[in-house]
């Protein structure tokens, strides 16, 4: 028998050693790799793609986030494009968006129609000594799901019943404009009753005029947020089939028969409910940690009181998916917990700077009765004024011996940068004076030329903010 010489058995002794000590350092490196899952939302015309563009495209080059924890304590080392963990959702698509906003010309990238998500790993230097002396560098997996506003809006239908609903969405068309927008399917309810027979050429008219009236209430000049189902708005794969064909129907006096029209709109309804919303719910939403929801509020000032309105409900309708302390009913289906949501103003940079405490006022103000309750719960909620995407810059004029603030870029359509005042936000509840017509006109703005040309990540405004609200406690 050959024996090894005590240099070799040395040698190796120091392998399997340092085999061991690496299997304990790929340990130590899995137990300080965490994931979280931040959902991106927005009601109309909020700027969902350019925020998540420009979110990943910061988080990347490090660069315009000064305010951000990590950043500022220069414990932020690298970030770094993964893939995904669910194979079935598609993937956002960062590079094609980035490239539209750096072209030469700029212009804004088509919005999403659909879920998307991509995830980011994000490598920093923990603040715990406990958790250096383990693992000198740790890494967040952030998944970020975007999904479209109406999505959301569709939650609150799992805790409703079809007549609970038809009833809500029937009172909404008491009022205008919502009324003459829906003037034709208000026709063609007037015509039925909900115990004739369950007639599919029926539900499929009824259902085709409840989705025009849906329609009009997205492109009016209303601009309108309240829109059930989404489904209805962009079907997808789901077009023409029977989950898209029925609408609310007036509930009558005593129980309708279930063998007839409302039977027939009942069942579709709950099998809407079923396959459609509650799915979203189960293979997304549920599984989110952190929420935030983009606003288009200058949007809605620009469309009046109506829009505003809507706005409010549509918020405190978002608001009740949020409710997921121990009473609420998201919670108790799955025992998950979404612990904070950012309610977000966009397009701060299309006001002078001194405007955005006001615009962030106004944000609060629209969700504060729902936000208290969530408080209530225990989930964290707050909103903010930022730009995903800065395009002007706050320039200081004379007009007439007075000072204003103004703002300096290229209006949407124009050629050439402009400097303009854009109106003020009123702080306080009078928002629409009696004696105006129209008290607001602010403007949507090009990209502006040569954009994140620098290397730094693109322009924005407290976008490092909304970071730090959202991911601050899991990079420390």
């Amino acid at each position: 028998m050959k024996f090894l010489k005590w240099n070799q058995l040395a040698h190796v002794g120091e392998q399997a050693l340092g085999q061991a000590l690496g299997h304990v350092n790929v340990l130590a490196g899995r137990v300080m790799e965490g994931t979280l899952r931040l959902g991106v939302t927005g009601l109309r015309r909020s700027g969902k793609t350019v925020f998540v563009t420009s979110l990943i495209d910061n988080l990347i080059r490090g660069g315009r986030l000064p305010f951000m924890d990590v950043i500022a304590a220069n414990r932020f080392l690298a970030a770094r494009l993964r893939a995904g963990p669910d194979r079935t959702s598609p993937r956002f698509s960062y590079e094609k968006y980035l490239a539209a906003l750096t072209a030469s010309p700029p212009h804004w990238p088509a919005a999403t129609t659909g879920v998307s998500q991509l995830r980011l790993a994000l490598r920093f230097l923990p603040t715990s000594p406990l958790r250096r002396s383990i693992q000198p560098m740790a890494t967040l997996n952030l998944d970020v799901i975007d999904y479209p506003g109406e999505w959301l809006m569709d939650l609150p239908m799992l805790n409703q019943s079809y007549r609970d609903w038809s009833t809500h969405t029937l009172e909404l068309t008491e009022h205008q404009p919502r009324r003459q927008l829906g003037a034709r399917w208000l026709h063609w309810l007037s015509t039925v009753t909900p115990d004739l027979r369950p007639d599919e050429s029926l539900a499929r008219e009824g259902a085709a005029l409840y989705t025009d009236y849906l329609h009009a209430c997205r492109r009016s000049q209303s601009n309108l947020s309240l829109v059930q189902p989404g489904r209805f708005i962009e079907p997808g794969e789901l077009a023409g089939t029977p989950l898209l064909t029925f609408c609310p129907l007036p509930p009558g006096n005593g129980e309708p028969r279930a063998h007839s029209l409302w039977g027939l709109m009942n069942e579709r309804f709950e099998a809407y409910k079923s396959m459609v919303v509650r799915r979203f719910f189960v293979e997304h939403f549920a599984r989110l940690d952190r929420q935030i929801v983009l606003v288009d509020v200058l949007g809605m000032l620009n469309a009046g009181p109506a829009a505003l309105y809507d706005m409010r409900m549509a918020l405190t309708a978002c608001l009740e998916a949020f409710h997921h302390g121990r009473g609420g009913w998201l919670s108790r289906l799955t025992g998950h917990q979404i612990d904070r949501v950012l309610f977000a103003a966009t397009k701060a940079d299309h006001v002078a700077a001194s405007q955005h405490t006001n615009m962030r006022n106004l944000l609060d103000m629209l969700v504060s009765e729902a936000r208290n309750a969530i408080r209530f719960e225990g989930a964290t909620v707050d909103t903010l004024a930022l730009a995903a995407v800065k395009c002007t810059e706050t320039v200081t004029t004379e007009h007439q011996g007075r000072k204003l603030a103004c703002i300096q870029g290229t209006p949407l359509g124009r050629q050439r940068a402009t400097v303009l005042f854009p109106g003020s936000i009123p702080d306080g509840p009078d928002l629409f004076p009696e004696n105006v017509s129209q008290p607001y006109r602010f403007l949507d703005f090009e990209p502006p030329a040569g954009v994140g040309r620098d290397g730094r990540g693109l322009p924005n405004i407290r976008l490092d903010q909304a970071l730090n609200f959202l991911l601050g406690d899991h990079l420390a």
